[in-house]
């Protein structure tokens, strides 16, 4: 079971009802991103040097990140027995934004909304896997709900390589009240589901909120509802479904392909 570091929550402002969430982060190329986005560490735990491992004690120190040398048995202990590449991170693991943050990060680039939105993604793996995706996908931010969701957490990062520490993520209380709110400033909802018209075959030029379902139920009844559109997968072997971060993997880049072909 992964070691957490006095995992707290405290809240950002009033007028931000998200958290901030004190964890792990493991991992060499996580370690590098959370440093380059100037993210609130309080530690870096260090077994070993050079290579990678002095690039980020030097990056730790121009930043006034304590630096602390442990042995690899004593990081292997707070990383749970995961895989950690000889260096680990404690502080703020995820600074939690508002949907109106990710609004504005499209405004500011000047291009149409393309955010992600996770309902009820569990398997941390599987949210990390999809943040890596939607950064590289040039995606505005994702998505995630309090409840029955993965956090933010030192898996996510790791299985992020980092991206996690680049993408602006909004955790909310409710997922069909933050459909409402993008609606409400010109996005179109884009639900996943089997039933749905073939994925290529949909219009995703403009403004994109793209909805992934959970592992093994897909999307809840009410977020189904608050969809404009529902786009599927072809199916052609006998396996009728596809992992999570796999299935957003493609809907993600066909609404990149998209959006280049019209320019």
């Amino acid at each position: 079971m992964p070691y957490y570091n006095k995992k707290a929550r405290e809240p950002l402002g009033e007028s931000k009802a998200e958290t901030q969430e004190i964890s792990l982060i493991f991992g060499r190329n996580p370690v590098i991103e959370a440093l380059k986005a100037g993210k609130s560490l309080n530690a870096v735990y260090v077994s070993g040097s050079g290579g990678s491992l002095g690039l980020i004690c030097r990056m730790a120190k121009e930043q006034g990140v304590v630096v602390k040398q442990v042995t690899d048995s004593k990081l292997s202990e707070m990383c749970g027995g995961a895989a950690h590449q000889g260096v680990a991170a404690s502080g703020a693991c995820a600074e939690y934004v508002t949907v109106e943050d990710l609004l504005a990060v499209s405004q500011k680039k000047g291009t149409k909304p393309f955010i992600i939105i996770c309902d009820e993604i569990e398997d941390p793996h599987n949210l990390g896997a999809i943040i890596r995706t939607a950064e590289a996908a040039g995606a505005d931010g994702i998505i995630i709900p309090k409840r029955r969701s993965a956090a933010l957490n030192e898996t996510v990062f790791k299985t992020s390589a980092g991206a996690a520490s680049r993408l602006p993520a909004a955790r909310v209380a409710n997922i069909p009240a933050a459909i409402d709110l993008l609606k409400e400033n010109g996005v179109w909802i884009y639900g996943t589901d089997a039933s749905g018209e073939d994925y290529t075959k949909a219009d995703m030029t403009g403004a994109v909120g793209l909805v992934i379902g959970s592992e093994g139920f897909g999307m809840g009844r009410l977020v189904r509802e608050k969809c404009d559109f529902l786009l599927s997968l072809p199916m052609f072997g006998k396996i009728n479904s596809l992992n999570a971060s796999v299935a957003a993997g493609i809907f993600m880049y066909e609404t990149v392909r998209q959006r280049n072909s019209h320019k």
